[in-house]
C-alpha cells in the first residue's frame, strides 16, 4: 500500500496588517493528489494564506512547507514546483491564445520544441484548439478562465492552487472547470482551492476548512462538516395511519404527518444510527425512507454566523 506524503505542512500561520490580524495561528496538512478547499467570507484571510503558501508574501510567524520546501527559506524551489491561477486573469488580451501559452512556456525556460508541445497539449485539453490563433480578448468568460488555468499549467506542477477559479461564471462554464480539476487530480496533481461556492467545495474537495476571521475554526470530510451541525433527520413513508401511530409510540423524539403518512426522527448521520432504526422496524411498515442531513450552508452559517453572501471587508490588499 502507497502512503501519500504531504504536498502542503502549515503549523501557526500568522499574518497581520498594522494592528489588524489577518491569518491566526493556522495549521493544516494537505497530502499529495488530494484537492483541499478553504472556505470564508469576503475578509476571512483566502487570499493572504494562498499568497503566503506560493511565496507572493511573507507570513509574520509560522512554518510552511511546500512540495517539501520551506517557503521562506527555499523561496525559489516552491516557485519551480506551483502553479498558481488567482481570482483575476493573467491572461493578455492583446495575445492569442497560443501566444499567451507560449509566453508561460518562456517565462518557465522550457525550451521551443517542449513549449510547442505543452502548448497544443493544452489547447486540446481545455478546447481550446479552435481558438487558438484568436486574440483572448474576443474569448468568453469560461474561455478566458480555462486558458488561465493552462497557462498555470504550461511547466507542468504538481501542485497548484486555484484562488476562487469559477467566481463570475456562468453554471456551465462552472462546471466545465470543476471537470478539469476533476482530471488534474486523476493525474495526481494537488489542488489548493479557495472558494465562496459550497457546493464546489462539496463536489470536488477530499477535505475542507473553513476559515473565519483569519482562524481555522473546523475543518474536515464534506460529511464530517456536516455532522458538526444538528437538523438532520430520517423521513419515513408509511403504509396507514394505525402505522404511522404505532411508530410514533415506538420511537422516541419522532414527529408525524398523518396526512402525509409520514414519520420525521432526528438523525446524526451516522450509519450505526440508520442501522438500530430499520432493525427495529417491520419491513411491511415503511413504504419509503430518506435520508436528510444539512448542506455545507448550514454548516458555514452555524460556524461563522453569515451566510456565504455576506459582504464583509476585502482583505487588505499587497
Amino acid at each position: 500500500m502507497t502512503t501519500r506524503t504531504s504536498a502542503i505542512e502549515v503549523m501557526g500561520l500568522c499574518k497581520s496588517y498594522g494592528d489588524r490580524e489577518v491569518v491566526t495561528g493556522v495549521d493544516l496538512t494537505v497530502p499529495e493528489g488530494a484537492v483541499y478547499a478553504l472556505l470564508g467570507p469576503n475578509g476571512a484571510g483566502k487570499t493572504t494564506t494562498v499568497r503566503i503558501l506560493s511565496t507572493l508574501l511573507p507570513a509574520d510567524a509560522g512554518e510552511v512547507r511546500i512540495a517539501g520546501y520551506d517557503v521562506h527559506r527555499e523561496a525559489d524551489q516552491v516557485r519551480a514546483s506551483i502553479g498558481v491561477t488567482g481570482q483575476f486573469s493573467a491572461v493578455d488580451g492583446l495575445l492569442t491564445g497560443r501566444e499567451n501559452l507560449r509566453l508561460m512556456a518562456d517565462l518557465g525556460h522550457l525550451d521551443r520544441r517542449r513549449a510547442k508541445t505543452a502548448a497544443e497539449q493544452l489547447l486540446e485539453r481545455f478546447d481550446l484548439a479552435d481558438a487558438a490563433d484568436r486574440r483572448a480578448a474576443t474569448y468568453s468568460g469560461g474561455m478566458k478562465r480555462r486558458l488561465d488555468l493552462a497557462m498555470t499549467l504550461v511547466s507542468g506542477p504538481r501542485l497548484i492552487f486555484l484562488d476562487e477559479p469559477t467566481t463570475g461564471l456562468d453554471p456551465r462554464s462552472r462546471r466545465d472547470l470543476w471537470g478539469i480539476v476533476r482530471e488534474l487530480v486523476a493525474d495526481g496533481v494537488t489542488v489548493f482551492l479557495t472558494t465562496q461556492y459550497l457546493e464546489e467545495a462539496d463536489r470536488l474537495a477530499d477535505r475542507i476548512g473553513v476559515l473565519d476571521g483569519g482562524r481555522l475554526v473546523a475543518e474536515g470530510t464534506a460529511a464530517e462538516l456536516k455532522r458538526l451541525v444538528p437538523g438532520g433527520r430520517i423521513e419515513l413513508q408509511v403504509a396507514d395511519g394505525e402505522r404511522v401511530a404505532e411508530l410514533a409510540r415506538r420511537l422516541p423524539g419522532a414527529s408525524t404527518n398523518v396526512t402525509a403518512l409520514t414519520v420525521t426522527l432526528p438523525h446524526d448521520g451516522s450509519l450505526a444510527t440508520l442501522r438500530r432504526l430499520l432493525d427495529g422496524i417491520d419491513d411491511d411498515a415503511v413504504t419509503g425512507l430518506a435520508v436528510h442531513t444539512p448542506d455545507l450552508d448550514d454548516v458555514f452559517l452555524a460556524l461563522t454566523g453569515r451566510p456565504t453572501t455576506d459582504e464583509s471587508p476585502e482583505e487588505v490588499p499587497v
